[in-house]
């Protein structure tokens, strides 16, 4: 086969971009997919609608990226959540901008946002090989191309490797990329689920499918004064723990889970001080005083969350509310400020939105993607240890980092001078 100045391994929002860039640059340029479509993932992102970016500054984004996000200011600025949006109105994809500055199609489809891509491949005259990268090869210093499982040798003078991460394997992110980073001397960081639910100690059958808006988690971690993670938002219970945006975006910050390391606190009332609480509490009370106490509170707080919540307070499902004492109130009042759940994991790492950890971005250059160990070698996209919360972030940083290698790769395959 034909040798390429650029290969891209995956077919991705990382490789398409680096594939578009690499090829306005003027480089021959092929990507490497082993889906029979292009964009398996990006096209269920958002729910199918597809979270393109968020409408912020640089300063908001890296305030959104846990992890690593000094490492993005360069290829940020040089493709701004702006750009991002630019690119994709130009190519004939109009957007909006929904609450917490989260931009979509206006369509709804993510396969809007798909398409873009794959048809400004097309024009840009991109190769799209269908097959798996097995290897990618080397020689005196420098990449040289790939063998895929077809049994055929792929020449290149750049290759980049975009290949996700090993959350949603059903797309093709299987961990594929690690491998070739680790095999060409890079190392790659511990591998965690991130964006991702959290299971609970006894689960939380009983609420399961109740959502909940307007609450405030914490995320605690035993021994440590100040709180991993405080906000406030939407959640929601299921069989098996807690999942929704706010858990979501505790899981980037969390490491390890152990057996009582963390513990999630639900405030259901945050709009409340203690105080409020109990005097909204005492004139429930006096309104149902001849009501049970789980029937009585059934105005404050959601049915579903009364048992547990009574539970945890040590007070009797069936008491009288005329006859709950003062201690018994105050520690009503306390856990519906912050109910505990004690995280015992993880979902697996096949349910994550990302996976945190990556290609260590101490061997990568923050300007070009460029591999600090071998010529011709780039990185793109969730591959690299950048992390980020739920609101487009993870799709800003991967458009950003898919420029910068697709250009910077096109630079040195053709012999330009590269910064």
């Amino acid at each position: 086969m034909n040798g390429y100045d650029v290969l891209i391994i995956g077919a991705g929002a990382a490789g398409m971009t680096a594939a578009v860039f690499a090829a306005q640059s003027g480089a021959k340029t092929a990507v490497v997919e082993r889906n029979d479509k292009v964009g398996r993932k990006l096209a269920i992102t958002g729910k199918g609608r597809c979270n393109v970016t968020n409408n912020c500054d640089i300063d908001t984004v890296m305030k959104n990226l846990p992890k690593n996000p000094r490492f993005m200011f360069s290829s940020l600025n040089a493709f701004t959540p702006a750009d991002v949006m630019n690119f994709f109105e130009n190519e004939g994809v109009p957007l909006k901008t929904e609450r917490g500055n989260r931009v979509f199609p206006v369509s709804d489809k993510a396969y809007d946002i798909v398409d873009a891509l794959y048809n400004k491949m097309k024009k840009l005259g991109v190769k799209i090989i269908n097959a798996r990268v097995l290897q990618v090869c080397e020689k005196d210093g420098a990449v040289n191309g790939v063998k895929t499982d077809k049994g055929v040798y792929i020449a290149a003078n750049s290759v980049i490797i975009a290949t996700g991460g090993m959350s949603y394997p059903v797309t093709g992110s299987t961990g594929d990329g690690y491998g070739f980073a680790r095999s060409l001397g890079h190392t790659v960081t511990p591998l965690k689920p991130s964006l991702v639910p959290f299971e609970t100690k006894g689960g939380c059958a009983e609420m399961m499918g109740l959502s909940l808006k307007n609450v405030l988690l914490t995320v605690c971690e035993s021994g440590k004064k100040k709180p991993v993670f405080r906000e406030q938002g939407e959640m929601l219970f299921t069989h098996f723990g807690i999942s929704g945006p706010l858990v979501l975006s505790a899981s980037s910050v969390t490491g390890e889970i152990s057996d009582g390391k963390y513990t999630a606190y639900i405030d259901f009332k945050p709009a409340l001080d203690n105080e409020t609480l109990d005097r909204r509490i005492m004139r429930d009370f006096d309104e149902r005083r001849n009501m049970q106490l789980d029937n009585a509170l059934r105005k404050l707080l959601p049915e579903a969350v009364i048992p547990a919540v009574l539970d945890a307070a040590e007070i009797a499902h069936d008491k009288q509310v005329n006859s709950v004492t003062k201690a018994e109130r105050s520690r009503l009042c306390a856990v519906v400020k912050a109910f505990p759940l004690e995280i015992t994991g993880y979902r697996p790492i096949s349910e994550a939105i990302i996976t945190d950890g990556g290609v260590s971005v101490k061997e990568i250059d923050p300007k070009t993607m460029r591999s600090k160990r071998l010529n011709g070698l780039y990185f793109a996209g969730e591959v690299i240890d950048v992390s980020g919360f739920t609101g487009g972030f993870n799709l800003q940083t991967a458009f950003a980092t898919g420029k910068a290698a697709g250009i910077s790769a096109a630079d040195e395959a053709l012999g330009k001078t590269t910064e």
